[in-house]
């Protein structure tokens, strides 16, 4: 019975490659090309508070009270 259920054999792992190294230069040059790219990219559309069909909600509109009645 063992011999039907036995279970297979492992693969021997292999030892992960070394990441290429880089200079601080490299990494900050990146990083600030990257900054730069995702803020252009934005652009304007951080300023706009209303969606293609602008305003949706129902006008409130009540006549003016004297004092506050």
């Amino acid at each position: 019975m063992a011999a039907i259920f036995s279970s297979p054999d492992t693969p021997q792992i292999q030892p992960l490659p070394t990441p290429p190294s880089r200079s601080d230069a490299d990494v900050q040059a990146a990083a600030l090309e990257t900054r730069k790219r995702r803020a252009m990219a934005q652009g304007r559309s951080s300023t706009i508070k209303t969606s293609g069909q602008g305003v949706t909600d129902e006008v409130q509109t009540a006549p003016k009270t004297l004092m506050g009645e």
